[in-house]
């Protein structure tokens, strides 16, 4: 009887000791044709610095439960910095919207001379299950010459679910949105 009780408590212990799983996820942009009109010649863009509030800056994935509740997912985890995974999103949706541009991020090297730069201020960047994504942008474009142009963007994207995937889909679309508008904000800048 006692090595059946042994190997018992073996097996129990063994089946606690087994690691976690941890799932990770990136912010994309959709893959779909050029989405604007070409500037009048090819744009050279800078995007960066962008900076995120504190909250969700971590690897976890961050879920809005209510107005003064949020739970961060363990288990759940960005790929990569949300300071670089937004900017890089931001980047490639511009690349598609004004077609012929070569857009570049912060990770890049930020000394040469471009003809645009965009600044990013995300002061929301939330998910909960019941309102999908809520993001808030405050960017400011600024020209090699002329006047810098600031917006503010605010884009709500429904999640469908609580799950990760859904919570990085939802976030993308609606990060998406917000290129879209800085894209406009260059095109109106640059047909002056």
């Amino acid at each position: 009887m006692k090595p059946l009780l042994m190997a018992a408590a073996l097996t129990l212990l063994a089946a606690c000791g087994a690691p976690a799983k941890l799932n990770y996820y990136t912010l994309s942009a959709a893959q779909s044709a050029a989405g604007g009109a070409a500037p009048s010649r090819p744009l050279k863009i800078y995007v960066g610095p962008v900076t995120i509030p504190e909250t969700v800056d971590r690897p976890q994935m961050v879920r809005r439960l209510d107005a003064n509740e949020v739970e961060i997912a363990d288990l759940e985890r960005w790929a990569e910095p949300l300071k670089a995974g937004i900017p890089r999103l931001v980047a490639d949706t511009l690349a598609r919207e004004l077609p012929s541009s070569t857009v570049m991020t912060s990770r890049q090297s930020a000394t040469l001379d471009f003809d645009w730069r965009v600044a990013l201020d995300v002061q929301r960047f939330d998910f909960s299950a019941s309102e999908g994504a809520a993001i808030d942008v405050l960017w400011t474009v600024r020209g090699a010459k002329g006047e810098p142009r600031s917006g503010r963007s605010e884009a709500r994207e429904a999640g469908g679910s609580r799950d990760a995937q859904a919570m990085a889909a939802a976030e993308s679309r609606a990060l998406e949105k917000v290129a879209r508008d800085i894209a406009a904000a260059i095109r109106s800048m640059e047909a002056r």
